[in-house]
């Protein structure tokens, strides 16, 4: 029998108006982490569907061969029957249903429709532990955060007998420790004989776990390394990626001068709307300047977001009090309608649940935010819809066949810049960014880093959180540390590092 697990051969894909994948081969040995990488829209999670059988043998033309023999998935069942399991980008849990509920959803513990409740506490338990996720078995899935969720997804795939396990964009809401549990978790997987498939933006992890990298652009198999046997290096992995080298990651930035203060927040308080006596944010000030970027560096659990939403129309949080200032002027921001009016716009972490709708198009989705601008007596008036969201369309290089194109059919990176492209529709003076580029690939980041910094100078005010830290580090002038909702400490770019950082992440004073 041979070393390679699996063989996928000259695999076609095509979607109305997009060939998503053209002739791609791609080939998994036998116990390897193989990382399969590519720009947003490559095609990466495509290939991974046709593997699974959520496009199912017949959509697309080509083999796929598995221990040696040719397989036709008309489902994900038939996929999980072979031991092949999927863990998407995209969450697939239910709400409302504990995290137990869901690790077993499909393949309860019990016996003729009994559920043994004790014997599935005890696994999902068992399984939490594996992955590193602190919670209670029985909280229910809406009462914990993006990057627990994730985990949550994890230990389900667990739960089965797993021979190939794939996981897409697997770390991208986690943060550093939580990562680093995940692909000690891999390495581990790897000597106990099991497969894995890794989809990551993050070169650095994949390096360091991976056996094997497969790189794909615009839908066809650019190249592939054994890190063991070539040399490799992630200059050269961009180059394939992005069919460019992508000398500085960071855009030059003059260091920052100006002093007019545009947005202040004092003494904000914010309490859990699940317990009314957890005090979220507790007693946080911060300032924003007009034409500065201020980052929010936190551990996940800090209260990052929570802080972002609590301020943006008190969208998240109950009993919030202190104050909010702009141009030195008390404002009003108890709803979201407020906070647009006053001129700020807030990009959530999580696209797909806050800012957009899927079933929408790409136009639709680009106005969704001020209605007002293209419409007159509550008709929409579709010229100057049409107009102003293919100014969008090219300012923020969304690629898209069409501005009718529904949002769900884009990739993540340009699903990103629909959101930001709605929000600049409202023409804001402050933005707060949370992790604007989570699950974008190096390309689009790259065009992302730019769109900030040229707001910047438009003399926008920029609060920008995000979960790694030398992006902090390479695009904001000053630097806020969040620790247990309190704000700890304030570093001015040039006299900072991630140590310092990292310091007041994990300290609260007492």
């Amino acid at each position: 029998m041979s070393d390679i697990l699996l063989r996928m051969e000259n695999i076609t894909k095509e979607f109305p108006g997009v060939k998503a994948l053209e002739n791609v081969n791609f080939e998994v040995k036998k116990g390897e982490i193989h990382a399969l990488i590519g720009e947003n829209g490559a095609g990466k999670s495509t290939l991974m569907k046709v593997l699974s059988g959520i496009h199912p043998h017949g959509s697309y033309s080509g083999n796929i061969v598995y221990e040696d023999n040719v397989c036709e998935f008309k489902d994900v069942n038939d996929s999980e029957d072979k031991g092949i399991i999927i863990v998407h980008q995209e969450l697939a849990l239910i709400p409302e249903l504990s995290i137990a509920e869901n690790i077993f959803l499909g393949n309860e513990r019990g016996s003729k429709g009994v559920v043994n409740w004790r014997e599935t506490i005890k696994e999902t338990r068992e399984l939490m532990e594996r992955v590193g996720l602190v919670k209670n078995p029985q909280d229910l899935i809406k009462d914990i955060g993006v990057g627990h969720q994730q985990l949550v997804e994890i230990a389900k795939a667990l739960s089965k007998r797993v021979k190939l396990l794939i996981l897409d964009e697997p770390t991208a809401a986690l943060n550093e420790e939580e990562s680093e549990n995940l692909l000690n978790l891999l390495l581990e997987f790897k000597k106990q004989g099991m497969t894995s498939i890794m989809i990551s933006h993050k070169l650095k992890e994949l390096f360091k776990v991976s056996d094997s990298i497969t790189v794909i652009r615009d839908g066809q198999t650019i190249s592939s390394y054994n890190l063991h046997e070539d040399d490799v290096n992630e200059e050269l992995i961009i180059r394939d990626m992005v069919g460019r080298s992508l000398s500085n990651m960071y855009p030059d930035r003059p260091k920052f001068e100006g002093d007019e203060i545009k947005f202040e927040v004092k003494d904000w308080n914010v309490h859990s709307p699940q317990n009314a006596d957890w005090k979220v944010i507790d007693n946080a000030s911060f300032n924003v300047k007009k034409g500065e970027i201020v980052g929010i560096a936190g551990l996940m659990g800090a209260g990052r977001t929570e802080l972002a939403m609590s301020i943006f129309g008190q969208s998240y949080g109950k009993n919030i009090s202190g104050k909010a200032f702009i141009d030195g002027q008390a404002v009003n921001l108890k709803d979201v309608d407020k906070a647009i009016k006053n001129g700020i716009a807030y990009v959530s972490e999580d696209r797909k649940e806050y800012g957009l709708i899927l079933m929408y198009s790409v136009r639709r989705n680009l106005m969704l935010a001020d209605l007002s601008r293209i419409s007159k007596r509550g008709i929409i008036n579709s010229r100057i819809e049409t107009r102003e969201a293919e100014k969008l369309r090219e300012s923020m290089n969304i690629k898209t066949p069409s501005i009718e194109q529904e949002t769900m059919n884009l990739s993540g990176g340009n699903q990103q810049k629909v959101v930001l492209g709605k929000w600049m529709f409202t023409e804001p003076e402050i933005l707060i960014l949370d992790e604007p580029t989570r699950g974008i690939d190096v390309g689009a980041k790259s065009e992302i880093y730019k769109i900030i910094n040229e707001l910047a100078e438009m003399g926008k005010s920029i609060i920008m959180i995000s979960s790694e830290l030398p992006e902090l580090l390479g695009m904001c002038d000053r630097i806020y540390t969040l620790c247990e909702g309190h704000i700890t400490g304030e570093h001015l770019k040039e006299n900072t590092n991630q140590e310092k950082l990292m310091v007041d992440m994990t300290h609260v004073e007492a």
